[in-house]
């Protein structure tokens, strides 16, 4: 069944857009929620003569994902929880908790739903967490999980280190199995 879009819906696309999906997910769910109407004929003339004002709201919204995209890619955010041994937590660090975190320490607001879609942080130390923004627009955000920054930077020097340290064998390893 043809719809028309009047807000944003996740996969299949944004205001105004024209999709195609099941008849019972219309009528049961985006025709009641108002997020869809479907596509008649005049339903269609109405939606051409409303494209300006559309293509005007989605300028101002790619405008504004943007900017935020700005404000937070490569950021760290640092969020508390309880450690226990081995670096486990007790618990996990949600979704809502890292976008309290994103608006306390960054002063930008994000919808806890836009943030990691995934599994949650059940170890301490940092994790990259995508912050999807609109459509393809999106941030990685560092969360901090029981360390600070400082711990953070050394982890990752050692990390690096690790990583040289671990080249260098396997290039003297290459060099003996030559010889």
């Amino acid at each position: 069944m043809k719809v028309i879009l009047l807000s944003e819906l996740r996969g299949k696309g944004g205001e105004g857009d024209v999709v195609d999906v099941a008849q019972g997910y219309a009528e049961n769910y985006l025709f009641p929620n108002k997020i869809a109407q479907p596509a008649t004929p005049g339903n269609i003339k109405q939606l051409e003569e409303r494209r300006h004002n559309i293509e005007k709201r989605e300028a101002e919204r790619i405008a504004t994902a943007e900017a935020t995209k700005a404000a937070l890619e490569g950021k760290s955010v640092t969020v508390d929880a309880k450690i226990g041994e081995e670096g486990q937590l007790f618990g996990s660090v949600t979704p809502a908790q890292i976008a309290e975190a994103i608006q306390a320490q960054l002063g930008v607001e994000v919808d806890r739903k836009r943030v990691g879609r995934g599994n949650n942080i059940k170890t301490s130390g940092t994790h990259p967490v995508e912050v999807n923004l609109y459509r393809e627009i999106s941030a990685t955000v560092n969360v901090l999980v029981g360390v600070t920054e400082a711990e953070a930077a050394a982890e990752a020097e050692e990390e690096a280190a690790e990583a040289v340290e671990a080249e260098e064998t396997t290039e003297a390893v290459e060099e003996a199995d030559a010889e």
